[in-house]
């Protein structure tokens, strides 16, 4: 009855849906892991702010995940992947190709659950593993966060300097309702050997300083502050592997 007292019938609907879909272009996803994530794309746009391209995101043909940040003329751009899948407790396992303890201090590689939209706020339900010095060339450059499910309370995290003999790293977390550990080591493993940091957070009031909703996963590399690197360097950096098991 609400149709046809508005005269829309189904063809007219059709046309009216198609029109308002001119111009807009559908986000590019890609294949990964066993797993469909969405590729950003778009200008100005957080963290950073910062741009960011598709062209910055591939998979090769033995299934590995590059992350790049590149230049064109004066414009540097990023790269940053979401799962469409939400997941929840259980441990995170990411296998990274590449000298990222030598990373420019302008340069953030974030492995990390994120808050999809109507599940909280920025700063919020948050699961981070960063490598960053967050523009401070003196500062530590890995660092575990954790973000409250509800604004207002303040984040809990540590931060460790480390250093590489080579370009193969493995970081983890495992998540459950009353507690988080974060684990990274020194080359592609499924064992606890060869630890370069851990830090396992276990609060007293569980819910309200760990996040309790399954949410997408993100794997990017940007640039803080939107600033370029002081190197003037490209950025590419490669994960071999990401796993989840509940």
């Amino acid at each position: 009855m609400r149709r046809q007292r508005w005269g829309i019938n189904a063809a007219s609907m059709t046309l009216v849906l198609g029109l308002a879909l001119v111009g807009m272009a559908e986000a590019k996803t890609i294949r990964f892991a066993g797993y469909d994530w969405t590729v950003k794309a778009g200008n100005g746009l957080g963290p950073g702010p910062c741009d960011w391209r598709e062209s910055n995101v591939s998979v090769d043909t033995e299934g590995n995940l590059h992350l790049k940040l590149s230049k064109a003329g004066k414009t540097w751009t990023c790269a940053e992947i979401e799962s469409v899948r939400r997941l929840g407790f259980g441990t995170y396992q990411f296998w990274v190709i590449g000298q990222i303890d030598t990373l420019d201090p302008n340069v953030v590689l974030g492995l990390f659950n994120y808050p999809a939209p109507g599940q909280g706020s920025d700063g919020t339900n948050e699961i981070d593993i960063e490598v960053a010095q967050w523009g401070d060339p003196n500062a530590p450059n890995l660092s575990f966060t954790i973000w409250p499910p509800k604004a207002g309370l303040p984040p809990a995290g540590k931060s460790y300097f480390f250093s590489l003999d080579g370009t193969y790293t493995t970081h983890r977390f495992t998540w459950r309702s009353s507690n988080i550990f974060f684990q990274s080591l020194y080359g592609h493993r499924n064992d606890d050997q060869s630890p370069i940091a851990t830090w396992r957070f276990a609060p007293p009031k569980p819910a309200r300083r760990i996040p309790q909703k399954a949410e997408p996963v993100h794997l990017n590399l940007w640039l803080h502050n939107g600033l370029p690197p002081t190197d003037g360097k490209e950025v590419e950096i490669v994960i071999r592997s990401f796993t989840y098991k509940p």
